[in-house]
C-alpha cells in the first residue's frame, strides 16, 4: 500500500529562516514547521530500516515470499525502491540499520532532493562502540564497564563512540541501556550496567554526557535512554514478557536512572517492549505524559522500539487494529515510530478525521527537528569517506578499549595458581568454545577482520611467547559440541602443566538462531550450555591445575567449578582487545581490580537473587537445596594484592533532616603489588514506616594504592541518599537510626559499620 503524498507548497515565498545557520534553533524549527505539509510532518515521525538491510533480509526469504520483489522481512508489498522514492519526497525522517558511510550518504542525497531538504537522522545500536558496523572500535560490553565502577571510563567510551559514529554519518545511538537488571535469565543483562540503581545511574549519566557533549558539534551524537520501563524484571525472565511492579518499586529501583538521564540532558528515550501493570509501555500515558514530561520535564522525543506500537494490537490486544494502535500511542506521548509502512497513511487519516489534533503532531515534529538542527545536519548532511578512516579504529580508541577490558574483568576465585608463572607452567593446554573466537566481542557486534580482534588464545601467545600452548578446538557452538573433542581435551590435559578452559555463552548476532545469550535469547536455567560442564570436569580430572575463564553476558551458576577449580576469571565480553587483557590478568601483567555489578547465584532456583533485597526475602531458608546466599555477591572481586579496611569514622553522630554526614575510612594495600581497590559505601535505614532494603549502595571510589600504601577515603552522605518514599508515597528523610557500611563488597563480612541518627 503506497503512502499518501501531498506536495503542496507552503509559504514558499517567505524568507527561508530555517536554512540560516545563524538564526536561533527555535526560530528555524518554527519556520520549517510552518512550511511543512501534514504528510511531511508525519513522515518525520517515522523511521525505516536501511535499503541494504531490506535487501539483505529479503535475500534470505524463501522464494514464495520474494515474488514481485517484495521485502516481506519487513514491508510486505513494498520494495526498497519505493522506500527510496519516499525518502526523495521527504516522507521519511529517520533510518536505522544503515551500516556504511556510503549508504548513509546515499540516503542523505535522496533526502536532499526533497522539497524542503530535511536531512535524515540515522540511528544505530552503538551499545559498546559502534560495533554493529564493522571496522569500528569494539569496547567491552556495558556489564564489563559497570564492573570497573569507572564512571570516567563510561564517559570516555561514549565520547569516542560518538566520534566514530559521526565519522560514518550516524547521529543517534540507542544507548545507554539504564534498565536495572534483576533477573539473570533475561538475555540482555550484558547490555545493562547491572542490578544496582545507584551504579546504573552513575554509569548512565556519564554515558549520556559522553555521547551528547553539547549537542552542537560534528563530534556529538544523540543519546537514547532505554527501555522505559520494567523490561529487566520480566515475570518469566523472557524479553518483552509482562512486568508487574508496584509504584514503590518503580520509583525506588527503576525510575532513578531514567530521571537522572533526563536531568543529564538525554534528548531521546525509548519505551519498553513489555506491558507494565497491564498497560503496554508504548501506549502508557502515565509513563510518557505524566511521569516523563509532567514530573521530569523531559524536553526531548520518545521513540518506539522495534514494531512495538504494532504489538499493542497483535500481541497485547489493547488496540483493535493498527490505526487504533497508532492513535493510542501518539496520544499517550509517542513521538517517533520504529518502523513500518502503514504509519504515514494511517496517522494522516487520524488527523484528517479529527481524532488527533495537528497541534499534537507539531509537538513531536518540533522535538525531532530541534535535534536535527542542533546536530548541524542541515549544514552538514554528509560525512567525508576519506576522513572517516582517520577516526575509526584509531590507536587512541583501541588503547581505551584495552584499558577498559583490563578494568572490567573480575577475578572470582584464586587459590594461589594465578598469576601464572611461565617458568613453572611451560606447557599449557587451552580449550573451550570461547578460547579462539570473536565471540569475545559480545552482543551487538558484527564480525570483524581477524587482524582487528585479539582472541584469548592469541592473547596468551602474545603475553607468554615462550610457553607451549596446546590448543584443542571445541568449535564455537556450545549446543553442538563434539564428545570426541571433549575427550581429546581431557587426554591432552594429562600431558600439560596447567589447563585453561574458556567457556560461557555464544552471543554473535550474525548467527542469530545459534546464540545462547543476548537480545531475545533468554534462559530457563543458568548452567553452562551443552558439554561445557563435562569438558571442565574431565579436564580437571587430569589432576593438573585448571583455570576457568568465562565469556558471557549474564551471570552463570558455575557451582562445580567454584567448588573444585583453583581459579575462575569472569571476563564477560571484553571486546576486540579482550584477549590481550585476559592474558595480561592471567599472567599478572595487570592486577585485576573489577567488582561484580550483578550477583551470581548458585542456581536459577534462587532467583530473584539481589544484594539490596528486603529483610524478609530470605527469612525462611531453602530446603534440600543451595543456601540463601549467592555464589558470588554484588561488589565482589579479588586482586593479586590484599587490602585492609580500618578506622571507619563519621564526622557527626546526629543530624537534622537536611544535614549531611562525612564518612572516612582508612584503606591499606597490605600486599606486595600495586593495585586499585573499589571502596563501596552502603546505607541501611534501621527502622522505617515501610520496609527498606537490607543495604543500598550510595557511593563508591576507585582508589589506586601502591604496595604498603595507606589512604583515607572520604565520602559525604547527603539527604538525597537517605530519602525514600513513605507510606503515602511522598519522598522524605525519616527520623531514626541509619547504619553506614563501608568495605570491599556487599557481603556483611567485608563491611565495617557505624551508625548515626537523623533527628
Amino acid at each position: 500500500m503506497a503512502i499518501v503524498t501531498c506536495l503542496v507548497s507552503c509559504g514558499g515565498s517567505r524568507k527561508e529562516v530555517y536554512k540560516d545557520p545563524e538564526a536561533p534553533v527555535k526560530e528555524r524549527v518554527e519556520d520549517l514547521l510552518g512550511r511543512m505539509t501534514l504528510e511531511e510532518k508525519v513522515g518525520q515521525m517515522n523511521q525505516f530500516v536501511g535499503l541494504e538491510h531490506i535487501k539483505a533480509n529479503s535475500a534470505v526469504m524463501i522464494e514464495e515470499e520474494l515474488k514481485n520483489n517484495t521485502a516481506n522481512a519487513f514491508y510486505p508489498g513494498i520494495t526498497d525502491k519505493e522506500v527510496a522514492a519516499w525518502t526523495e519526497q521527504g516522507l521519511i525522517g529517520s533510518f536505522l540499520h544503515v551500516l556504511t558511510i556510503e549508504e548513509a550518504n546515499y540516503l542523505q542525497s535522496l533526502a536532499m532532493k526533497s522539497r524542503l531538504q530535511i536531512p535524515i537522522i540515522f540511528g544505530i545500536d552503538a551499545i559498546h562502540g559502534n560495533a554493529n558496523a564493522p571496522g569500528n572500535t569494539v569496547y567491552p560490553t556495558n556489564i564489563n564497564l559497570a564492573c570497573s565502577f569507572d564512571t570516567l571510563m563510561a564517559y570516555r567510551i561514549a565520547r569516542e563512540t560518538a566520534k566514530e559514529m559521526r565519522a560514518m554519518n550516524m547521529h543517534w545511538t540507542f544507548n545507554p541501556n539504564v534498565e536495572v537488571a534483576r533477573d539473570a535469565r533475561w538475555g540482555r543483562v550484558g547490555e545493562t550496567f547491572g542490578e544496582d540503581p545507584y551504579l546504573v545511574t552513575r554509569m548512565g549519566v556519564q554515558s549520556v554526557k559522553g555521547y551528547q557533549g553539547s549537542l552542537d558539534s560534528k563530534e556529538d551524537v544523540l543519546a537514547c535512554i532505554k527501555h522505559f520501563v520494567g523490561g529487566s524484571e520480566p515475570i518469566n525472565g523472557t524479553n518483552g514478557s509482562p512486568a508487574d511492579l508496584s509504584e514503590r518499586t518503580l520509583r525506588e529501583v527503576f525510575f532513578p536512572p531514567f530521571e537522572a538521564g533526563v536531568k543529564a540532558g538525554a534528548m531521546s528515550l525509548m519505551t519498553a517492549h513489555n506491558e507494565l501493570n497491564g498497560v503496554p509501555c508504548h501506549s502508557n500515558e502515565w509513563l510518557m505524559a505524566d511521569v516523563l514530561r509532567g514530573e521530569w520535564n523531559f524536553p526531548g522525543f520518545v521513540v518506539s522500539d522495534w514494531m512495538d506500537i504494532e504489538h499493542t494490537h497483535d500481541l497485547h490486544a489493547t488496540a483493535e487494529n493498527l490505526k487504533e494502535a497508532f492513535y493510542q500511542s501518539i496520544m499517550s506521548g509517542m513521538d517517533m515510530h520504529m518502523h513500518g509502512i502503514h504509519w504515514n497513511e494511517m496517522v494522516v487519516e487520524l488527523v484528517k478525521e479529527g481524532r488527533i489534533p495537528e497541534s499534537r503532531i507539531d509537538e513531536s515534529v518540533r522535538r525531532i527537528l530541534d535535534i536535527k538542527f542542533r546536530l548541524g545536519l542541515f549544514e552538514q548532511p554528509y560525512a567525508d569517506v576519506e576522513e572517516t578512516m582517520k577516526i575509526r579504529l584509531c590507536g587512541e580508541h583501541r588503547a581505551t578499549a584495552l584499558e577498559a577490558a583490563r578494568s572490567g574483568i573480575v577475578l572470582l576465585k584464586n587459590e594461589g595458581v594465578l598469576p601464572l608463572d611461565p617458568s613453572k607452567y611451560k606447557k599449557i593446554m587451552v580449550t573451550g568454545i570461547n578460547a579462539d573466537d570473536q565471540n569475545i566481542l559480545g552482543d551487538w557486534s558484527a564480525p570483524e577482520k581477524e587482524e582487528n580482534v585479539t582472541t584469548i588464545l592469541e592473547g596468551l601467545r602474545m603475553i607468554a611467547p615462550d610457553t607451549q600452548f596446546d590448543f584443542v578446538d571445541q568449535g564455537w557452538d556450545p549446543r553442538n559440541m563434539d564428545p570426541k573433542k571433549v575427550d581429546e581435551a581431557a587426554a591432552h590435559a594429562k600431558n600439560a602443566d596447567l589447563n585453561i578452559v574458556v567457556a560461557g555463552e555464544y552471543m554473535m548476532r550474525f548467527r542469530w538462531n545459534d546464540r545462547t545469550d543476548g537480545e531475545d535469547t533468554d534462559r530457563s536455567d543458568l548452567d553452562l550450555v551443552g558439554l561445557q560442564e563435562e569438558l571442565i570436569e574431565k579436564v580437571a580430572a587430569s589432576g593438573k591445575p585448571t583455570v576457568l575463564v568465562l565469556v558471557n553476558g549474564r551471570p552463570l551458576s558455575v557451582r562445580w567449578a567454584a567448588e573444585n577449580l583453583p581459579a575462575i576469571v569472569e571476563a564477560w565480553a571484553p571486546g576486540m582487545q579482550g584477549g590481550q587483557a585476559v592474558a595480561e590478568i592471567l599472567y599478572g601483567k595487570v592486577n585485576p581490580s573489577a567488582k561484580l555489578a550483578i550477583t551470581i547465584p548458585h542456581s536459577v532456583g534462587q532467583l530473584q537473587m539481589i544484594y539490596n533485597h528486603k529483610p524478609s526475602q530470605y527469612f525462611h531458608p531453602y530446603v534440600a537445596g543451595k543456601p540463601s546466599t549467592p555464589l558470588y555477591p554484588f561488589g565482589y572481586g579479588l586482586s593479586y594484592t590484599t587490602y585492609k579496611y580500618e578506622d571507619l569514622n563519621l564526622d557527626r553522630k546526629e543530624i537534622e533532616k537536611d544535614g549531611s554526614v562525612g564518612v572516612s575510612v582508612k584503606v591499606t594495600n597490605t600486599g606486595s603489588r600495586d593495585g586499585v581497590e573499589i571502596v563501596q559505601l552502603y546505607i541501611r535505614d534501621k527502622f522505617s514506616c515501610v520496609t527498606r532494603p537490607v543495604k543500598e549502595l550510595k557511593d563508591f571510589a576507585r582508589v589506586s594504592l601502591k604496595a604498603g600504601e595507606s589512604r583515607v577515603v572520604n565520602f559525604k552522605i547527603t539527604p538525597d541518599k537517605l530519602a525514600f518514599y513513605d507510606i503515602k508515597m511522598k519522598k522524605v528523610v525519616e527520623p531514626g537510626e541509619f547504619i553506614v557500611m563501608v568495605g570491599a563488597s556487599s557481603d556483611d563480612k567485608d563491611l565495617l559499620k557505624e551508625t548515626f541518627t537523623v533527628k
